[in-house]
């Protein structure tokens, strides 16, 4: 789970079988334990049915599904869902997150906060250098 800017709020590493509506009770209970004021939480359809109820009953959470227009033809990037899609981006240059190494989720798990550790304190003090994508292109 991620905040609005894409910084990990919680992580929940689960076996691929695992549906998103299955698993989304538990990533709910560690979100609720971990930042108990969250109360709005944007999700894709595989998060729709029982566990918006749940959700609303149990931790008071309210779970706001975005669908994709009716009229849309093809891709669009849809508001909100693309933020956890970016951070997933931005987890992926890690070399050791690209390729599931680890036997045991824990372990990904604590990778995953490595690697967003790593990325937030590249926000608060970039590197000195110059940046791959501010170089100037050599003219003929």
């Amino acid at each position: 789970m991620v905040d609005t800017i894409g910084l990990m709020l919680v992580v929940m590493v689960t076996a691929a079988s695992i549906q998103d509506r299955d698993g989304g009770q538990s990533i709910l209970e560690r979100l609720h334990g971990a930042l108990g004021s969250v109360r709005h939480i944007f999700a894709d359809g595989g998060y729709q049915g029982a566990l918006i109820e749940l959700a609303k009953r149990s931790w008071k959470i309210v779970v706001e599904v975005v669908k994709k227009p009716a009229e849309q033809i093809g891709f669009a990037v849809l508001p909100r869902r693309w933020v956890v899609e970016r951070t997933f981006s931005w987890l992926l240059r890690w070399r050791r997150l690209v390729r599931d190494y680890e036997r045991l989720p824990k372990t990904h798990e604590a990778m995953v906060h490595i690697a967003m550790i790593g990325l937030m304190l590249n926000r608060l003090a970039p590197p000195p250098g110059p940046k791959p994508w501010t170089t100037k292109k050599r003219r003929k």
